[in-house]
């Protein structure tokens, strides 16, 4: 599902103008940077340009350059004391390198991290802080927003920044209790279950194939060793060959759950973008629903 991430906003346009607190701030942000944060469209455009940006300065030409001079640093010293011809003191030639290296790497750096800092990301930053601290979910916040790697964890290098909690009066209604729909009533359909099955799948897979491995060598170097010793004993490791090829098994069995499920979970992603289009409050999508995206 190619470029559903530039389409599913983390909060849409309607939910934000839905709380009249919450657009005034975001009125105010948007005056103060130059952009509209409730234009969806213009929002969309905006995120997808400054991505592109990030990653030129991530990975131009000159990160290729100081990574290429720091591979060379590395490998520079053995060669040199390897070969006659050179001598060890040709290794020093590395240190000079290493300075290049290092500059070139730092300069890629804050290249990067000054494109993530652009007024117009920082702005939305604070629209997201704003909203979650009036109880906003945001659907997703793509980890290159907060400068951290695809599927990294932790604190990026431009986390979305955190507000106190928002007060309501005892007659106002915070937005984290209204029903997820927007002004125009479009709503978000009940999760199926199939999909909630697919994400306990897709969150629980992965350690069958290693594990199997692991057994299977653990009885076959078992059974080496009783053969090697003549110790009998140690033939009671082949018990976990079976064991592995029945962890393989039960791995095959939840992949191909998995990959049967993947489709409607795909559909209710799409469900889900197609609500926040039509105005609709969507919910905060899984981290198996969210890798979806960029499939």
């Amino acid at each position: 599902m190619a470029s559903t991430e530039a389409v599913l906003l983390p909060i849409g346009g309607a939910a934000l103008a839905s709380d009249p607190r919450v657009a005034e701030a975001v009125r105010a942000i948007g005056a103060r940077t130059g952009v509209d944060y409730t234009d969806d469209r213009q929002l969309t455009a905006l995120l997808a340009e400054r991505r592109r940006a990030a990653t030129a300065a991530q990975h131009g030409p000159l990160a290729w350059a100081g990574g290429i001079a720091l591979l060379a640093c590395v490998v520079w010293p053995f060669v040199a004391v390897s070969a006659p011809s050179l001598g060890p003191k040709t290794a020093l030639a590395a240190g000079p390198l290493l300075i290049l290296a290092v500059a070139a790497l730092t300069r890629v750096r804050a290249n990067w991290k000054r494109e993530l800092l652009h007024p117009a990301l920082a702005g939305y930053r604070e629209v997201l802080g704003v909203a979650r601290a009036h109880g906003m979910p945001a659907a997703h916040v793509p980890a290159w927003l907060e400068g951290k790697a695809e599927g990294g964890s932790g604190k990026g290098a431009t986390p979305i920044p955190s507000y106190p909690e928002a007060a309501y009066p005892e007659h106002a209604v915070p937005a984290s209790a209204f029903a997820p729909q927007g002004a125009t009533g479009a709503a978000v359909p009940a999760k199926p279950a199939a999909v909630t099955e697919y994400e306990r799948l897709a969150s629980s897979g992965g350690w069958h194939d290693e594990t199997g491995w692991l057994l299977l060598f653990a009885g076959g170097g078992g059974a080496a060793w009783a053969w090697s010793q003549t110790e009998p004993i140690g033939y009671a490791a082949l018990v976990l060959i079976p064991v592995a090829i029945g962890i393989w098994l039960a791995g095959s069995h939840h992949g191909s759950e998995e990959t049967r499920l993947r489709a409607e979970a795909v559909q209710y992603v799409r469900t889900v973008i197609a609500a926040q289009t039509a105005g609709a409050r969507v919910p905060e999508l899984s981290p198996a629903l969210r890798k979806l995206l960029n499939d």
